[in-house]
């Protein structure tokens, strides 16, 4: 074979593999979220269900910021971009290696561990819970943090998890911010 030959059948097949290349970029973009680097709701959910199969004492965790729209409001949305990635590292941090965190819009965010062992709720709550410093400004935090341990569902799935979590969550909003339930 000559060297034209071959430069000719090489080049759509270099084509394809940097196309191939750039859509598999977009895709892993595409399942996290850009200002906090935190799995998106469809990045999450699929790692989440394939853990809430494989891990009995695992425990699906939701988290809301407690007047966030005060901190836009007031601060400007740079300072509640502070807020969200500040949030993002904390319960990042909390997770370890023990599971993963979502950002699932707004300023609500997931998270499910394999088990709670050494991570505790109470301290998830105190890490949320404190300041951002912003340009010379010190902004409260407070999130409304609901859990659901697996081993609660008559059906360990996903969506049940969630939904548990969500009525814990705001159980804890009501009897006022800054709880876990």
């Amino acid at each position: 074979m000559d060297t034209q030959t071959i430069a000719a059948a090489g080049l759509p097949a270099l084509g394809w593999a940097l196309h191939g290349g750039l859509l598999w970029r977009r895709l892993a973009t595409a399942r996290r979220d850009p200002l906090t680097g935190l799995h998106t709701r469809t990045g999450w959910t699929t790692r989440a269900e394939h853990l809430m199969h494989k891990r009995p004492g695992a425990v699906v965790v939701l988290v809301d910021l407690d007047d966030f729209k005060a901190i836009n409001d007031t601060h400007g949305h740079a300072a509640g971009d502070a807020v969200l990635t500040a949030t993002a590292a904390r319960l990042t941090d909390w997770c370890g290696r023990r599971g993963i965190a979502a950002r699932l819009g707004g300023d609500e965010f997931a998270a499910i561990v394999t088990h709670l062992g050494a991570v505790s709720l109470s301290g998830l709550r105190t890490a949320l819970d404190q300041p951002v410093e912003h340009h010379g400004h010190v902004l409260p935090v407070s999130a409304s943090v609901g859990h659901c341990h697996r081993a609660e569902l008559p059906v360990p799935t996903l969506t049940d998890a969630l939904s548990a979590a969500d009525a814990s969550m705001y159980a804890a909003k009501g009897h006022g911010r800054r709880n876990t339930r």
